[in-house]
């Protein structure tokens, strides 16, 4: 198999639990780049969440944030997209989850280069990146949002995606985006949106894409993508329509695929 660009997920996937990137990963990253082929970051994380990764990288290339809302040029720290969610359609999905789920809490990504990350009281939060809480469930949208994240104390994971998305349906798409992570997006909006918009810009096509995810928010890149690769640790939905799985994140699982595909002179 011959691929021209390497699309890979951060958490769960190109990162370590520790958010970092391990050597071995790196040195595999550096042998795409001397034979000419593109990566693309592809993550659920807006703009800012995913700055310190470019940087601890030196990545200077586009990547696709914020669930495919940003395409971002990293090297001009520049926006080329932005898709923002309607903050009068997220009300009224926030009405409706209250209504039918009761006791649910959220969370908005905001819109632009420095979006924070601002959760309300009762939002379960357990991840090491930073976040902005407030008080009044007004402030929420007091900006532009990129999506609206969702939380339950009595719903696992599964559960309250598959209720919010029978209770959103024709409003907003809900995905499954990492543990405790369901999301609320602008209809339509995908990593596969994102990432075609990418590689438009740098001359490739789903033909030449390989690509590298853990959870459900990553079914739509395999299928636009050529081939899929599942890591291990990857959620059971997108282990359904993987091509190929790989080790886990904590075992170099990327690098090990693309070790085969791109080998040592």
């Amino acid at each position: 198999m011959t691929f021209t660009l390497i699309a890979t997920d951060l958490d769960g996937t190109l990162l370590r639990e520790d958010h970092t990137v391990s050597a071995r990963n790196r040195a595999a990253l550096v042998r795409v780049a001397e034979a000419g082929a593109r990566h693309v970051i592809v993550t659920g994380r807006a703009v800012g969440w995913t700055r310190p990764v470019f940087d601890a990288l030196g990545y200077r290339g586009l990547a696709v944030c914020g669930q495919g809302a940003q395409v971002y040029h990293a090297g001009e720290d520049r926006l080329l997209t932005s898709v923002t969610l309607d903050r009068q359609l997220a009300r009224l999905a926030v009405e409706r989850l209250t209504a039918e789920l009761g006791e649910v809490r959220f969370a908005v990504s905001r819109d632009g280069l420095a979006g924070r990350v601002v959760i309300e009281d009762g939002y379960r939060y357990e991840s090491l990146l930073p976040v902005y809480t407030v008080a009044n469930r007004e402030e929420l949208w007091s900006e532009p949002i990129l999506k609206l994240y969702l939380y339950h104390p009595d719903y696992d994971d599964d559960r309250l995606t598959a209720c919010a998305r029978k209770i959103c349906a024709g409003l907003v798409d809900v995905t499954h985006a990492g543990t405790g992570i369901v999301e609320a997006l602008p209809m339509g909006l995908s990593k596969a949106v994102g990432l075609s918009l990418a590689a438009r810009r740098l001359g490739a096509k789903a033909a030449d894409t390989i690509a590298f995810g853990d959870m459900p928010n990553d079914v739509t890149m395999f299928r636009w993508a050529a081939h899929g690769v599942a890591m291990a640790n990857a959620h059971a939905e997108l282990l359904a329509v993987a091509d190929e799985v790989t080790l886990s994140n904590m075992e170099d699982g990327v690098a090990v695929v693309l070790e085969r595909l791109f080998p040592t002179a």
